[in-house]
């Protein structure tokens, strides 16, 4: 039985591919934050079912060295997958040496306990599209420049580099996923995709008044969170370390992503105004259902994202399922569905992910 360690297992990917490991019949270890508040609903379903027994949590933190040290040692993973980080763009303006300490020398902190009990773990990183920035090319493959634009994408970019100094330096099996945006009813409620489905479910059962965006010209390459965790178990079983772009290829703006969910609800979303005075308008209704909030711009803007996968498709063998369509329709249908619970309760529904 292969051992897994993962960090981040209480977000959207490590939920995921805690699930896709069990699968597989692994023996999935996991780093776990203590928190004065739950942050588990994303895996509750996992300690709660019988079927795996080979599933446990570890107290740690990114930020200690010697903690993660001794859970290395203690394991013995096969395989690593470092997919912790404090990941939310615009918060890292505001703790930036947080983000870095984290998100960034975390990385370095587990690549060197690997290299220091001289295990032969496998280990993957976690890398982001954010690290292309303002884009010095069109679309983004594994050998474009990094341009990041925010400490996130700095200490992601700073992460990415330190493991291919590891596996050059020191013969470690380490490989960079450069992951482009990836949604799922598991995306947190502060990442705009999720606000957007969210939000206008709870704008069209009346729960909430409207929705508030930032730039809605902002265009990104999204795809499915489980069909991008399969990439990354994929890269770590390839026979060489290495580092892949995970895109769909496609682009889509903000506003797009609005229009589709809109559909998905009935609605018919027009645009009138510009700047920070446009609004989204609901044609049935003739209802203000979007507006525009100057708190939600980013000090600097990524305007464009779109990743060119097609080294990861032909060497891994992977390739995206659900299409941008298909990605909107199911995230709406699940927010609709919690947005209706609060609407018939008068409460904010806390959900139980289960196998969506």
């Amino acid at each position: 039985m292969k051992t897994a360690f993962i960090t981040g297992v209480t977000g959207q990917d490590g939920s995921y591919l805690a699930e896709l490991l069990l699968e597989k019949g692994y023996r999935v270890y996991a780093l776990q934050r203590r928190s004065s508040l739950s942050n588990t609903f994303r895996i509750d379903h996992i300690f709660d079912n019988p079927k795996y027994p080979q599933f446990s949590t570890i107290y740690g933190d990114l930020s200690e060295s010697s903690n993660l040290s001794r859970i290395i040692a203690k394991i013995d993973p096969d395989e690593v997958y470092n997919l912790g980080a404090q990941s939310h763009v615009k918060v890292s303006f505001d703790i930036p040496e947080y983000t870095a300490n984290v998100t960034g020398l975390g990385a370095l902190r587990l690549l060197d306990a690997i290299r220091d009990l001289k295990i032969p773990s496998k280990y993957y990183q976690a890398s982001s599209s954010e690290m292309f920035g303002k884009v010095l090319e069109v679309p983004q493959k594994e050998t474009t420049p990094f341009n990041p634009q925010s400490p996130y994408g700095a200490s992601k970019t700073f992460a990415f580099f330190t493991t291919i100094v590891y596996r050059r330096g020191y013969n470690l099996f380490a490989s960079n996923g450069i992951l482009f945006n990836h949604e799922s009813p598991r995306r947190g409620y502060t990442f705009v995709t999720r606000k957007i489905t969210l939000g206008l479910s709870r704008v069209k059962l009346g729960v909430q008044e409207v929705l508030k965006l930032g730039n809605l010209d902002s265009k990104r390459d999204w795809g499915y969170a489980k069909d991008y965790v399969n990439a990354i178990w994929k890269i770590l079983q390839h026979k060489e370390p290495d580092d892949f772009v995970i895109a769909t290829g496609e682009t889509h703006s903000v506003r797009e992503f609005v229009e589709e969910v809109g559909k998905n609800l009935g609605m018919n979303i027009v645009w009138k105004g510009s700047g920070v005075e446009e609004k989204g308008i609901d044609k049935n209704t003739n209802k203000v259902v979007v507006e525009i909030d100057p708190v939600y711009f980013r000090p600097t803007e990524v305007d464009l994202l779109i990743g060119d996968s097609s080294k990861a498709r032909s060497i891994l063998n992977w390739k995206p399922e659900v299409t941008f369509t298909g990605l909107a329709q199911l995230m709406t249908k699940h927010d609709y569905d919690l947005a209706k619970k609060e609407a018939e309760t008068g409460f904010k529904v806390e959900v139980q992910h289960g196998n969506i």
